[in-house]
């Protein structure tokens, strides 16, 4: 069963926290995902990859998303909310700061590409004293936002919350080209429309794959920082 920390009370986490369960922390972004998909669309991966780790290794409990992140190379687009590098960075390591107090381990699943160098200063400076938090950044061949792959995923999640009908093209080019543009610019210096890729052919049964199968990748690379401690979890 999937269990989620904010849905418990706090004698049910300490004892769960005795066995020696890992902390899940999804931590998303807020920002612009084209003109047919959610802002939440990077913080709604990230639970789902959450999600499907608790399915293969139930010595996991799944904390409250966080929801913003550093997505300043989206502003300009209405709705994004961006808390930048610094004070993400701040927020993980407070957050973990805390979290150490009740969990031996916490892992961190990242759904934006944004937040990692923020992710990665954070989770230095926590190993440094002594702390278990390990980072998980979701990776993947494919177009780079909100094309093919995150639409697929979030049709696979929810397909009532795709605008299908609005979806386009946006820039196709590899990130090896865009990214000159898009550090001198942000993404509105290389597509009107938000899109980096192709969502149209998107489809729930490809997201669902791409899902599984990264889900299957986190699981693996959990199980070698953190080998299944009970007997009977053991080929899990």
């Amino acid at each position: 069963m999937v269990e989620h920390v904010s849905e418990l009370t706090w004698p049910e986490v300490g004892a769960r926290a005795d066995e020696g369960v890992i902390l899940a922390v999804p931590i998303g972004s807020t920002e612009q995902h084209g003109p047919h998909l959610p802002l939440s669309t990077d913080t709604d991966i990230a639970v789902e990859l959450c999600r499907g780790l608790a399915e293969r290794r139930p010595d996991v409990l799944i904390a409250p998303a966080v929801p913003y992140g550093s997505s300043g190379e989206h502003a300009g687009f209405p709705g994004t909310l961006s808390i930048g590098q610094a004070a993400l960075e701040l927020l993980i390591v407070e957050l973990c700061r805390s979290a150490t107090d009740t969990f031996e381990r916490i892992l961190l699943v990242n759904g934006h590409g944004g937040n990692i160098e923020a992710l990665r200063r954070a989770v230095r400076l926590l190993r440094s004293e002594s702390r278990d938090v390990r980072l998980w950044v979701t990776r993947y061949h494919g177009d780079l936002h909100a094309g093919h792959s995150e639409t697929g995923m979030q049709l696979a999640l929810d397909s009532a919350r795709v605008r299908t009908e609005r979806a386009e093209p946006g820039d196709p080019r590899p990130i090896s080209q865009l990214y000159p543009l898009l550090a001198a610019g942000g993404v509105r210096a290389v597509s009107a429309n938000g899109v980096l890729g192709d969502p149209t052919t998107a489809t729930p049964e490809d997201g669902a794959r791409l899902l599984d199968s990264l889900a299957t990748h986190l699981a693996n690379e959990c199980r070698s920082w953190w080998p299944v401690r009970t007997p009977e979890r053991a080929g899990q």
